[in-house]
C-alpha cells in the first residue's frame, strides 16, 4: 500500500509524534511507502508532496510544529479542489490518505472520502472540542502553557493589588479556560458555553476585596461572548476558507470594564499562538503516538472513512462523518466545580 499523511489547520503540540507513529507502523509492520503532503490540502490540491521514510521521521517526536507544514485551505471550496485531488491521488499512486487535523480538516475528509477518495482521520487540536473522542492531541500541552502563565500572572497580580484578566484560546469551547482556570486557581472562568454579565464578574471581584483579597484572576476563553452581547470581539472582518473570524481581545473589553464599573487597576494578558508552540508534554506525545499507530491499523485494514478517537483508556474509531458540524462542549459538571472557587 502506498498511504500519505497530512496535518491541516491549526499546528500544535504532537503533530510530529503522529506523523512518526503513522510512518512507523505503516514502513515496519506493513511494509507500505508513505508520501508526506506539504502544507495540509493545499499540497494535495497542487501536488505538493514529499517521500517520508524512517530515517526522515527520526528525531522528530520531541519537535513541535509539523514538518509536513499546514494551511487552512479548504478543498470543498477550492474550485475544481475534488478533482485536482483525485488527479494527484492517481498520479503520486496514493490508496489513502491520513488526514491529521481538526474538525474543520475531519469534516473535509469525511467529504472527500464521501467522494471515493479512501481517507483516515486522526483528531488533533488543542481546543479539545471534536466530538466522539475523549481527548485531542495538542490540547494537553496549552493547558500546561496556560497553567504556567496563571501562575505567574498571579504572583504579580498579588504584588500590584491589581486584577489579571488572561485571555486562552477557545473558538466556541472553553476546555483550556476550564482545566487551566482550575488548575491555576482562577478566581473566575468565563467560557463560550456559560454567558455572564461583566457586573457578575466585578461583583466576584468585589466579594473577594471583601475577604481582603486585592487581586484576582481572571481566566477567558477568545470565544466568550458576555451575556445579552449580540456578536463575539473579532481582530477584523476576515474570514478563512471555513468561514471562521479572527477572534481576540475579548479579554480588553473585559478588562476596560472592570476599570470603569469598579475602579481598580486592571491588566490583560493575551496568550495567543504561544499555546499552540514548543514541545509536546509526555501525555500528548504518547497519545499523539498511540493515535498515528491506530490510524495506519485501520488504514492497513480498510477502515477508510473513520477517525480514530479516545474511549476511557481504549483507542477505537467512529465514522467521520459523525463529527461533521458537531461541536464538543465543556461538561456542565466540571464547571459547576470550577464556579465553586470563584470569588
Amino acid at each position: 500500500m502506498r498511504l500519505g499523511i497530512l496535518t491541516g489547520g491549526g499546528d500544535c503540540p504532537g503533530l510530529n509524534a503522529a506523523i512518526r507513529a503513522v510512518t512507523r507502523r505503516s514502513i515496519d509492520t506493513y511494509g507500505s511507502s508513505v508520501v508526506g503532503i506539504h502544507n495540509g490540502w493545499a499540497g494535495l490540491i497542487h501536488g505538493d508532496t514529499e517521500p517520508l521514510s524512517l530515517y526522515s521521521v527520526s528525531g522528530i517526536l520531541h519537535r513541535g510544529g509539523t514538518i509536513l507544514g499546514t494551511s487552512r485551505t479548504n478543498p470543498i471550496k477550492h474550485p475544481d479542489g475534488i478533482e485536482r485531488i483525485k488527479e494527484n491521488i492517481k498520479k503520486f499512486e496514493l490508496d489513502a490518505v491520513v488526514a491529521i487535523g481538526g474538525e474543520d480538516t475531519l469534516g473535509a475528509a469525511a467529504k472527500l472520502n464521501e467522494a471515493g477518495i479512501p481517507m483516515v482521520g486522526l483528531p488533533k487540536t488543542i481546543d479539545n472540542d471534536i466530538v466522539g473522542t475523549d481527548a485531542t492531541f495538542g490540547f494537553d500541552t496549552a493547558v500546561m502553557i496556560a497553567t504556567d502563565a496563571i501562575d505567574r500572572l498571579h504572583t504579580t497580580a498579588e504584588s500590584h493589588h491589581r486584577v489579571m484578566v488572561i485571555e486562552v484560546m477557545g473558538r466556541h469551547t472553553g476546555w483550556i479556560a476550564i482545566k487551566a482556570g482550575i488548575a491555576g486557581g482562577a478566581d473566575c472562568i468565563l467560557i463560550p458555553e456559560v454567558p455572564m454579565e461583566i457586573g457578575e464578574v466585578c461583583h466576584l471581584v468585589n466579594q473577594r476585596k471583601q475577604r481582603g483579597k486585592t487581586f484576582s484572576l481572571i481566566v477567558v476563553a477568545e470565544g466568550f461572548s458576555p451575556k445579552n452581547a449580540t456578536k463575539l470581539v473579532t481582530q477584523d472582518d476576515k474570514v478563512d476558507e471555513f468561514g471562521h473570524v479572527r477572534l481576540g481581545g475579548i479579554g480588553h473589553l473585559i478588562g476596560v470594564e472592570i476599570e470603569r464599573l469598579i475602579d481598580i487597576e486592571t491588566r490583560v494578558t493575551i496568550l495567543g499562538h504561544i499555546q499552540r508552540g514548543g514541545s509536546p508534554t509526555a501525555y500528548d506525545r504518547v497519545l499523539a503516538t498511540q493515535y498515528g499507530v491506530a490510524a495506519a491499523d485501520l488504514l492497513h485494514n480498510g477502515g477508510f472513512g473513520r477517525m480514530v478517537a479516545l474511549n476511557g483508556t481504549k483507542i477505537e474509531s467512529i465514522p467521520l462523518t459523525d463529527i461533521i458540524g458537531k461541536i464538543r462542549k465543556v461538561d456542565n459538571h466540571l464547571y459547576e466545580i470550577a464556579r465553586v472557587f470563584f470569588g
